[in-house]
């Protein structure tokens, strides 16, 4: 998942990414902040583009995610992907073992 969102980074834009596994909770979070101040949108696309498809991939995957100013120019979109189904680690299949 952080694959797509660190090549759209480097298309001239200073950014960072970082990503936080909360084993209380079961939760890997990732956030990827940049200096633009345009709060990005989900936005269809024509199948056959080469860009614009991050947020919809993020959309279609995280449990929950959104967009927050961060210090600084620019801002921080998150998203949160439970890795935790009723107390056990969710698996590749999507299923708890």
């Amino acid at each position: 998942m952080p694959t797509p969102c660190c090549v759209a980074g480097f298309r001239g834009r200073d950014f960072s990414l970082r990503l936080v596994c909360d084993t209380e909770r079961g939760v890997l979070r990732v956030e990827v902040s940049d200096p633009h101040p345009g709060r990005p949108r989900v936005a269809g696309r024509d199948a056959d583009a080469e860009c614009g498809r991050g947020l919809v991939l993020v959309d279609a995957l995280a449990d929950r995610w959104d967009v927050r100013r961060r210090v600084g120019p620019g801002k921080t979109v998150w998203a949160e992907f439970d890795y935790r189904r009723g107390g056990a680690v969710v698996g590749e299949s999507g299923q708890a073992p």
